[in-house]
């Protein structure tokens, strides 16, 4: 039982997902999704912008192995601020089988820097949607970012399509790995070839230091579960052009989700609508978040 007591309008993830018709590539890594809690093991930070309900690590795992994933990527969520703790429980106890991107803050330890590393964090989340921030973090990110730089981690940035233009040479003077999540999440009502759609194409053209999730459908879709047609068009044009540079998550427990709670197993069986050749599945769900967050492990199986 948590220490908290959800939202009012909180919408609990989905209890029973289906068991997805697409079977995931060997090894595969949802490579974004959150734990939350339990809140009377670990406590919501005060300053969060919503409550939600518990999503455990233990739960994680279980929807890991029943859609068909290996490995999971952690990403600390705004609700437990720059408390970690939860995120380092789950790395701790994945057996290797999980990485964690945190929120920290510019006036961190080297200890405390070290000891993220130890666990299995990789990375850093920064948050530039305005309505989840009190003040975007221009320059405590400048100082992160030169702090993580020996650690070898990367920056994981989010950010609204109509935000970026005024981001954008920000963005691009960061001096480390850029992950972008939910492709910056266009606005699918625009065309795929549009102006504003195209100046994040631009961005991850131009900048080779520059990585997308094409995650997140039930956030960016206009029509709905559980296929969200319209949001299919955008996926697959990042994975078509940089196949290299793409990963996937669920996003479970999908936090702040107001219209509905999406299936996590129809969520697995949009992945060869977006990546449509085992060559790219294999890039988008193993080859790629290997790379970035186990490279040791990749370097050591593929003789790089």
């Amino acid at each position: 039982m948590s220490a908290f007591t959800p939202d009012a309008d909180w919408l609990h993830w989905h209890l029973s997902p289906k068991k997805p018709d697409f079977v995931p590539p060997e090894g595969a890594v949802d490579a974004h999704c959150h734990v939350f809690g339990p809140g009377d093991q670990f406590p919501f930070a005060p300053e969060r912008k919503y409550t939600p309900c518990d999503a455990s690590k233990d739960q994680l795992w279980a929807l890991r192995d029943h859609l068909g994933f290996s490995r999971n990527v952690i990403v600390q969520a705004t609700c437990h601020g720059a408390d970690n703790r939860a995120l380092v429980d789950a790395l701790e106890h994945s057996g290797g089988l999980a990485r964690g991107v945190a929120t920290v803050r510019p006036d961190i330890s080297d200890e405390e820097l070290q000891a993220l590393h130890a666990a299995g964090v990789r990375g850093v989340r920064f948050n530039f949607v305005k309505r989840l921030v009190d003040a975007l973090p221009f320059d405590s990110l400048h100082t992160v970012a030169e702090r993580i730089k020996p650690l070898g981690w990367h920056i994981v940035i989010y950010f609204e399509a109509q935000e970026l233009p005024e981001l954008y040479d920000f963005f691009t003077s960061l001096p480390t790995t850029i992950v972008v999540d939910h492709m910056g999440r266009p606005d699918v009502s625009k065309p795929v070839e549009g102006e504003e759609f195209q100046l994040f194409i631009r961005l991850l053209r131009e900048n080779s230091n520059f990585w997308s999730k094409v995650s997140c459908p039930e956030r960016l879709s206009l029509t709905g579960p559980d296929t969200y047609d319209d949001v299919v068009p955008f996926a697959r044009h990042v994975v078509e052009q940089f196949p290299e540079r793409v990963l996937w998550g669920t996003d479970w427990p999908h936090p702040n989700m107001k219209s509905h709670m999406p299936d996590d197993g129809a969520l697995v069986d949009m992945i060869p609508r977006i990546a449509p050749t085992p060559e790219l599945q294999q890039k988008l769900l193993v080859e790629n978040p290997m790379r970035l967050y186990w490279p040791e492990e990749w370097e050591a199986q593929h003789g790089a």
